[in-house]
């Protein structure tokens, strides 16, 4: 038995089978009709119309079969709709597709078989018409044209169910949208009947349903129009000029109680197939609301140019200590008063006591002017809680009389004060804390709850404004706690670079010994290992290369966080480090049985980007879709356009990640549980890929579900063009061999012996080189005077002097300074190997030590000259 193959337009064909909206819903006769139909004209037990679904067959009608759906993968009618034909299986005994299918051996026992495709939009095939016998029989082409005939009666059937479907969805929009939603409607006739009316236009305008079907509409009018409205109709049905049909205004509608309602009103003519108008439709919007706004924002527009001159202008107002008398000023003409303050609140030990910013002048002698000033300064506070100021400022009430004589707050005024007839005294919160307060007092507004309600932008701008005056206040301590913060932020991270790169010289020196050697077991040529050792041997390295990388890993991580790692932004070609990276990871992608398909870009793209770090990103996302992959799994590489970006795609066909967890990838040693299982990592590499892709301006992200596969993607920006062909790209390349006549001497300056030995097993394969090895800096110098070696590898950590001082007097030395020195530390920190460089040793190597780099770069020096100019 064969499965169908997928047809070429499956997509396609699904979505149009899925439109219909057919699959899964019940029996219809019309459908039924047909299918007995064929079954009695081709004498057939079993009829069907077969809709074939992704993974399997449904049967909107089956006649002689009990089952409503099929597998796919048995289905007969999936042949007919793949080769989009019709299909007849005169004996399925004799087909070699059919005779092992199931059907056939078991129930139904299918042993003859016709199909004819239906089609719908854009002719793709959904399913058959099709006829089952039980025994072989010949099928003739008069048959097959009244077969075809019945399957265009099933796709007009289909068809018709599209409409109805289309119709069904229409009239349930219609309803929804006539009897939901916050707008009035009603339905009027051509004589200015109602004869329909939404729930909301009757709770609007205070009316039941049966208060107004069937009568005029001009009963929802003001008095004024109603007897006019008849009038609009005929003139608009007669061909006059509309002047309310097809336009929409504002207008007043007339509530049952007889207040006006403002709404705005649009009435729409509704003409039927001939053109005709049958009726209106008039679509009422309560404007209530906007009404009650406009008059408020009306009234506040004065309060609110003042609040925005004090907030726009307070740098100025604050620099020229005007604020609070401006503030205290509007206040008093907003409010039409004579007199008013502003103050702030402070807390005390025993009750709250008031500062006061601004007050108008009330004194009328020397001693009480002595006093307002005293008041204006901030010299005096007021702390009696027991009197209209107090009741504000120590209890947060709300003071308010027409009548201060008679208060029962109302503190005694010494002759000549002027005299006090209303009052308004008002606290300022900030949240729940008393912060300050305002008052008013000979107002020619009554004082009353109004007015408050009105106030109140006024006592908000007032609370922002006491804060902002607060915060300048505290400015200066808080930009020393800045400083110092600061200072402290520094230091820490001098301290976590100093621990950083100890930790990497600590670490890195014992594993220069253990890789060096496992290296040289590994390669040795004199004293081959066996299969057993050299497994052994190489999970040695393999097991020092992966702590060297969780090292660097970290470092760099340290180094992209602290700013100190350096990028080389510039015009880069795609393609190239595509390129470069993919074959680095070539061997690797066949040891482990992963295919690579590389999608071709659709232009010569360039990306401004540092090659290097773009390169390591690649490298990492590579190298988790190789791990992470399933077994003869698959890489996809693609890179597309957006805007001013490129972003590039790398695919896997592993087994996927929840969205729930997408957030988890990017943090630091956090492997999702990986840590587990038989993968090594170190769980950083994404959390520096994130680092670099953001510093080289880019984004990054994944796209995956479990058993789905993932897609991390990264975009870099693209480069400037201009600056792309302006760019030359060119290296000068130059090989060394060594010069067989003589023996070059190489003096090797390390205190640690492990290093020595590991050395010595190096050189004791190059025939060309003779090691001489000093345990210290003052002992290499003697050696080096004695007999002037041709280049030194030199280490930096050395007991006594250090490498760098000694560096210092070789260079200072005539006749030592044309040696060549290469430093080999374990201090591997990219600023420690820019520093040996700038102090000018000519090659800076770390440990743990590449034997392959340590052998080029003794090639390219030794090669140079036997010595370099002093």
């Amino acid at each position: 038995m064969r499965a169908a193959d997928k047809p070429h337009n499956e997509a396609q064909r699904l979505a149009a089978l899925h439109a219909l909206n057919i699959l899964d819903t019940p029996l219809e006769k019309s459908f039924d009709r047909v299918t007995q139909l064929a079954r009695e004209i081709f004498d057939v037990p079993i009829a069907l119309v077969s809709l074939v679904d992704k993974d399997r067959q449904w049967f909107k009608s089956r006649q002689g079969l009990a089952a409503c759906e099929t597998s796919r993968s048995i289905s007969f009618c999936a042949h007919a709709v793949t080769q989009d034909a019709p299909l007849v299986v005169e004996d399925t005994q004799k087909d070699t597709r059919f005779n092992a299918n199931p059907l056939v051996s078991s129930s139904p026992f299918i042993r003859f078989y016709a199909g004819h495709p239906l089609r719908l939009e854009g002719d793709l095939p959904i399913g058959t018409l099709c006829i089952i016998g039980q025994q072989p029989r010949r099928f003739s082409a008069r048959e097959q044209r009244i077969l075809e005939g019945l399957a265009q009666q099933i796709e007009e059937l289909l068809r018709q169910h599209t409409l109805k479907e289309s119709l069904t969805n229409t009239a349930r929009r219609f309803e929804a949208l006539f009897t939901k939603g916050a707008t009035g409607k009603v339905r009027i006739d051509r004589s200015g009947n109602i004869i329909a009316v939404n729930p909301f236009a009757l709770q609007l305008l205070g009316y039941t349903e049966s208060e107004l079907i069937g009568n005029n509409v001009a009963i929802l009018t003001p008095t004024d129009i109603a007897a006019h409205h008849n009038g609009f109709i005929a003139r608009y049905l007669a061909g006059g000029e509309p002047t309310v049909i097809g336009r929409g205004r504002e207008v007043d509608a007339q509530h049952k109680d007889g207040h006006c309602v403002p709404v705005h009103l649009a009435i729409n003519a509704i003409p039927n197939d001939q053109g005709e108008v049958v009726e209106f439709l008039g679509i009422l919007t309560d404007l209530s609301d906007i009404h009650t706004a406009n008059q408020r924002i009306h009234k506040e527009q004065s309060l609110l140019k003042v609040l925005h001159q004090g907030i726009t202008d307070y740098q100025a107002l604050m620099s020229g200590e005007r604020l609070w008398t401006f503030l205290m000023e509007a206040l008093r003409e907003l409010t039409d008063s004579d007199y008013a303050l502003i103050g702030e609140v402070l807390p005390s030990t025993t009750t709250s006591t008031l500062k006061i910013h601004a007050i108008t002048d009330l004194s009328w002698n020397d001693e009480s002017r002595h006093l307002m000033q005293r008041l204006r300064s901030g010299d005096m506070m007021l702390t009696n809680p027991n009197s209209l100021l107090g009741r504000v400022f120590a209890f947060g009430e709300v003071v308010m009389t027409n009548d201060v004589l008679t208060h029962p707050q109302r503190s005694g005024f010494p002759p000549g004060h002027p005299h006090i007839n209303n009052y308004l005294g008002v606290p300022i919160f900030n949240g729940e804390q008393l912060i300050g307060m305002y008052a008013i007092a000979n107002s020619k507004q009554p004082l009353n709850q109004a007015l408050l309600d009105w106030l109140q932008p006024f006592t908000a701008t007032c609370a922002l404004l006491i804060n902002l005056y607060r915060q300048m206040a505290e400015r200066e301590q808080v930009m020393t706690e800045l400083g110092t913060a600061r200072d402290q932020a520094e230091k820490a991270n001098k301290s976590k670079s100093e621990f950083l790169s100890s930790m990497s010289h600590e670490l890195r020196t014992p594993l220069n010994a253990i890789i060096g050697f496992a290296q040289l077991l590994g390669k040795g040529r004199r004293e081959p290992l066996g299969s057993k050792q050299q497994r052994q041997v190489n999970q040695i390295e393999k097991s020092g290369q992966h702590l060297l990388s969780l090292i660097n890993e970290v470092l760099d991580l340290a180094r992209i966080e602290a700013g100190q790692m350096a990028f080389s932004i510039e015009p880069l070609w795609l393609e190239n480090v595509l390129d470069d990276a993919c074959q680095t990871l070539e061997v690797n992608m066949k040891a482990a049985g992963i295919g690579l398909i590389r999608m071709p870009p659709s232009a010569p793209w360039h990306v401004a980007a540092d090659y290097t770090r773009t390169k390591q990103v690649l490298l990492n996302l590579l190298s988790n879709a190789i791990k992470y992959n399933s077994p003869n799994g698959k890489i996809i590489i693609c890179a597309e356009q957006q805007g001013s970006e490129i972003r590039i795609n790398v695919t896997d066909t592993g087994f996927g990640i929840a969205p729930e967890r997408h957030h988890e990838l990017f943090e630091p040693f956090n492997r999702l549980d990986a840590e587990h299982g038989a993968i090594e990592g170190t769980g950083i590499g994404l959390a520096i890929t994130r680092q670099l892709i953001e510093r080289m301006n880019g984004q990054i992200g994944v796209d995956s579900k479990p058993d789905q596969g993932t897609t991390f993607w990264f975009t870099l920006p693209m480069a400037d063009m201009e600056a792309v062909s302006k760019a030359h790209h060119g290296s000068d390349s130059i090989s060394f061999d060594f010069d067989n006549q003589r023996i070059f001497n190489l003096l090797y300056i390390e205190d640690n012996p492990a290093n020595q030995r590991l050395m010595e097993d190096i050189i004791e394969d190059i025939d060309e080189l003779k090691l001489l090895i000093a345990p210290s800096a003052e002992i290499g110098l003697e050696m080096m005077r004695h007999s002037v070696p041709d280049a030194v590898l030199m280490d930096i950590h050395l007991p006594g002097m250090n490498g760098f001082q000694a560096l210092d007097i070789i260079q200072k030395d005539a006749q030592l300074r044309g040696i060549y020195i290469i430093a080999l530390s374990a201090n591997a920190m990219e600023r420690d190997i820019k520093h040996g460089l700038a102090a000018g040793f000519d090659a800076y190597l770390t440990k743990p030590l590449d034997i392959d780099r340590l052998t080029a770069t003794l090639t390219k020096f030794i090669n140079l000259a036997p010595r370099k100019s002093p």
